[in-house]
């Protein structure tokens, strides 16, 4: 068991953060920007170790999306400027549906050619696929859409069975979880819904 824990101590650690991290977000809590900044930090040491380098260095954009995340949602831009009020729930604008789709595939393209050109990758098409897809996720949980979620559900699957293939049972598990609980949060962020 001391092995176990001693092998696993990190993958725990961020498991434990990542569930409190997603039941902020279900309840569309500020709070969860300073869990994910913890979570994040750590997060790029656990992936650096798996050989999960996109994972890894996404965690370094994670880590600057809760610092905008938390301005984004503590201070909305009025008319007179910014305000202390919290930022409401609203769609994802289909203006920029076009823009970051592209994007992403671009964002995509380039992370595999990097992992394939310059690492020891074993899964650089998944792990460049979860990367690309959480630069939108992550922006658009930043902006209060309700759409957010459905981007979550795909990357949370796809990341699901990539973190049981690497042996990060706990994280995986975790992401099994967040599969539920965004198809929950989706339902429950859409009655709220501006």
């Amino acid at each position: 068991m001391e092995t176990f824990l001693q092998t696993h101590w990190l993958d725990i650690i961020t498991t434990i953060l990542g569930l409190a991290y997603i039941i902020l977000e279900y309840k569309a809590s500020i709070w969860l920007w300073l869990v994910g900044f913890i979570m994040q930090a750590l997060g790029i040491i656990l992936y650096y170790q798996k050989g999960l380098y996109a994972d890894c260095g996404m965690e370094f954009y994670y880590l600057s999306m809760t610092v905008y995340g938390f301005v984004t949602w503590k201070f909305v831009k009025g008319t007179d400027g910014y305000e202390k009020k919290e930022l409401p729930i609203t769609h994802f604008k289909r203006s920029l549906i076009l823009p970051w789709v592209l994007a992403t595939l671009a964002i995509w393209f380039a992370i595999w050619w990097f992992l394939v050109t310059y690492t020891d990758s074993r899964v650089p098409v998944a792990d460049s696929f979860t990367t690309a897809l959480s630069f939108v996720g992550i922006w658009a949980l930043a902006r209060k859409y309700l759409e957010q979620w459905l981007i979550w559900i795909v990357v949370d699957v796809v990341t699901c069975a990539l973190y049981f293939y690497k042996d990060i049972p706990f994280k995986a598990s975790l992401y099994a979880l967040y599969v539920l609980i965004a198809i929950a949060g989706y339902h429950r962020w859409k009655k709220e819904v501006r």
